[in-house]
């Protein structure tokens, strides 16, 4: 086999000379080698190029491309695979045949982090966007979703390209698509952290601090290196992609974001007495009362829990302060099974018959309502809500008792876990959970709400709504008071005798 020794020659502006020589020559005449190399038949311009900063150096044979080369023997190969002699002399620009920068194991070890920096961040945002592109409460949660999946198979594809942007350099458009591929991971990084601003610090938040760090450093390597070479005007096509895609986003954000987030759910309800009437024997007066809530929104909500009151006093009090002056007569429960969807348009009803004393010290009767309702495009509230209710007793019993930051008062609680609208919710706050409690109160039982993480307890006030903006904010928690509704007592009492002496009468006429 014969060796290969190629001969140095240097090209500079004034000519060829070898061995580091310089030959001038006049104005359109050819160095002497050259002359020379025209009598040599099938002896081609052979020139090798600078290296670049993967250490490759371009290779073309009578001005066209041939290749490129990392070594003298790569060299060898190329000439000898073109058909070309040995021997002969050889053009180096930007170094001699001792100039091979080409760091084979860190080279490598560079393409071998971004494969793995790809791909693994591929995989998370192609599960979050098939799950929210399927599943999102919302059309702009669904149509993030795909955003996030278009996001995930690019990364997919910046995986790939790294193999061959750090390794031969084959596709002209891999570094371009490794750049995109950093902008990706820079993007969604800083989103996620945007995203936990204000929430618990937990493994999401550590990847993406890492990532955001990785992408910082890839980014500036990148942007020195020139990884957007293959494109013929990058400029303009940066400029035609980012205007388009920015003014979409904008209309979208508004249309499918900003609006339904701003819409504010419409909830109803309120309290109103119907007939009355007497026991057998007179002493006990039946009134019926209608309860009800209504849904006059265009946002479905859950019912978290519900609760009425009827009290007894006197009749100049119409605060709604809840005066000790009045007694109540009866609680309970008018919406069930709770945790109902309530959606736009529709209304939940029922019918209360309570029990007075007919002798009873009264001057009105009072009839009122309230509601816990959350927003159920906000959130995921399980069917095992409804079905985790249990006992303050059957708690005692089973020995676990409440908690010391639970109402010390309480009579039951439903207690269950959430998930949020969107799976990139789930992987920001984490897991969340929500407890009800219906508390004995005295005169007034009322409901407690709290919504937060597991081991800290968020407790939703409506007297400090500074306090709870937080849940506010998060998943649209309120507490509707119904209407007060007041009848005087006497007026049933002589409703219901006018109803016990119309039943006697037509008594005694079946009778006779």
């Amino acid at each position: 086999m014969t060796s290969f020794t190629p001969r140095r020659v240097e090209r500079t502006p004034m000519g060829v000379t070898p061995q580091g020589g310089v030959v001038r020559t006049a104005p359109g005449a050819r160095p002497a080698d050259t002359r020379q190399a025209d009598g040599m038949a099938n002896t081609p311009e052979v020139t090798v190029g600078a290296p670049d900063d993967l250490g490759w150096r371009k290779v073309t044979i009578d001005g066209k491309s041939a290749g490129k080369v990392r070594s003298l023997r790569e060299l060898e190969i190329l000439l000898r695979h073109a058909g070309s002699e040995v021997g002969h002399d050889i053009h180096w620009v930007g170094g001699g045949d001792a100039v091979w920068p080409d760091r084979v194991v860190h080279r490598r070890a560079v393409g071998g982090i971004m494969f793995v920096g790809f791909l693994l961040p591929a995989c998370l945002l192609i599960k979050i966007g098939w799950a929210d592109s399927r599943d999102a409460l919302t059309f702009g949660g669904r149509i993030a979703g795909y955003t996030i999946l278009a996001a995930g198979l690019m990364m997919l594809i910046a995986s790939a390209a790294t193999l061959d942007y750090w390794h031969k350099r084959k596709w002209r458009y891999s570094g371009v698509a490794v750049l995109v591929g950093v902008v990706i991971v820079f993007l969604g990084s800083s989103s996620l952290l945007l995203l936990q601003i204000g929430e618990h610090f937990n493994r999401w938040s550590a990847i993406a601090i890492f990532f955001l760090i990785g992408s910082v450093a890839a980014g500036i390597g990148l942007i020195r290196s020139r990884a957007w070479k293959g494109l013929r005007n990058p400029g303009r096509i940066a400029i035609g992609a980012i205007i388009p895609t920015l003014l979409a986003s904008i209309n979208l954000a508004y249309a499918q974001f900003y609006v339904p987030y701003a819409t504010i759910p419409l909830i109803m309800s309120g309290a109103e007495f119907k007939e009355a009437s007497a026991d057998g024997t007179g002493a006990v007066v039946y009134v019926t009362v209608h309860l009800y809530v209504k849904n006059d929104g265009q946002i479905p909500v859950y019912v978290l829990g519900s609760i009425y009151w009827i009290h007894g006093g006197p009749a100049n009090i119409t605060s709604e302060d809840r005066p000790p002056l009045f007694k109540k007569i009866y609680d309970g429960e008018f919406v069930t099974p709770a945790g109902r969807v309530l959606n736009p348009g529709e209304e939940i009803a029922q019918d209360a018959v309570v029990e007075i004393p007919k002798n009873a010290d009264y001057e009105a009767i009072r009839a009122q309502t309230e509601v816990y309702v959350v927003r159920k495009d906000r959130m995921i509230l399980p069917a095992g809500y409804e079905q985790s209710r249990v006992t303050v007793e059957e708690l005692t019993r089973q020995g676990k008792g409440l908690g010391p930051r639970e109402p010390h008062d309480a009579k039951y609680k439903n207690e269950s876990r959430i998930s949020n609208s969107s799976e990139i919710l789930n992987v920001t706050r984490g897991q969340q959970r929500i407890m009800v409690w219906r508390v004995s109160n005295g005169e007034w039982p009322r409901i407690d709400v709290a919504m937060s993480p597991p081991g800290d307890r968020i407790i939703f006030d409506p007297k400090f709504p500074y306090f709870n903006q937080k849940i506010i904010d998060r998943y649209g928690l309120a507490k509707v008071r119904g209407s007060t509704a007041q009848t005087p007592f006497k007026e049933l009492q002589e409703q219901a005798g006018s109803t016990e002496e119309g039943a006697g009468q037509d008594q005694s006429q079946s009778g006779g």
